[in-house]
């Protein structure tokens, strides 16, 4: 769920992007914000569990968002990753897991 979320609000908020800070077609603009309004609904999907809480669940995703946007920046911006961009991703999955998997 958390790569799905990634993929319509990373996506939409480009689509966004693109059209207000590139030049690309205002057309560009109810796209993105069309896959944003999906966007908020996608974290009702996961799977809950008794120790799943919308905080907890919004943090793990926040470590995956931070992966998955140098990803995007990197397959579809062409934007070279920094020393500084692989470590902080790196910590942030690092938190997902901790996050995600700590007993309760």
């Amino acid at each position: 769920m958390f790569v799905f979320a990634g993929l319509f609000e990373i996506g939409g908020g480009w689509f966004v992007w693109q059209a207000i800070k590139e030049g690309r077609p205002k057309w560009f603009v109810p796209i993105g914000c069309a896959m944003l309004a999906v966007y908020g609904f996608i974290p009702t999907l996961q799977p809950a569990s008794p120790s799943t809480a919308f905080g907890r669940v919004f943090a793990a995703y926040g470590g995956i968002f931070i992966a998955l946007s140098f990803l995007w920046g990197v397959v579809v911006d062409k934007m070279p990753l920094d020393k500084g961009d692989v470590i902080g991703g790196a910590i942030a999955l690092v938190g997902v897991l901790i996050t995600w998997f700590w007993p309760r």
